[in-house]
């Protein structure tokens, strides 16, 4: 099952609390992110990084109109539960 983000804060350096529809909350932490390069590279500026919203069609993160994180990525990562077995599976098939 999916879960929308309904609720973003900014917690310092490169950490997002999120609030999802089912009352999960957690903290993710996007430093990580940095080494990932593509889209990616523009989290090195911090004030792009802080310019995230929440898109409520989307129910996720995005920052401008060119980057998103996919909610079941932000569920697993902010609750600490396992991705769904079909994102698993579909890493493994890319090489991720």
């Amino acid at each position: 099952m999916l879960h929308d983000v309904i609720a973003a804060s900014y917690e310092g350096q490169y950490k997002i609390a999120l609030e999802f529809d089912d009352g999960s909350r957690g903290v993710v932490d996007f430093s990580s992110y940095l080494q990932r390069g593509g889209v990616f590279e523009a989290f090195k500026d911090i004030e792009f990084f802080r310019g995230f919203r929440v898109d409520p069609d989307l129910g996720t993160l995005a920052w401008g109109d060119r980057l998103d994180i996919a909610p079941e990525t932000l569920y697993a990562a902010a609750t600490g539960r396992d991705l769904p077995a079909w994102m698993e599976t579909e890493g493994k098939v890319r090489g991720n």
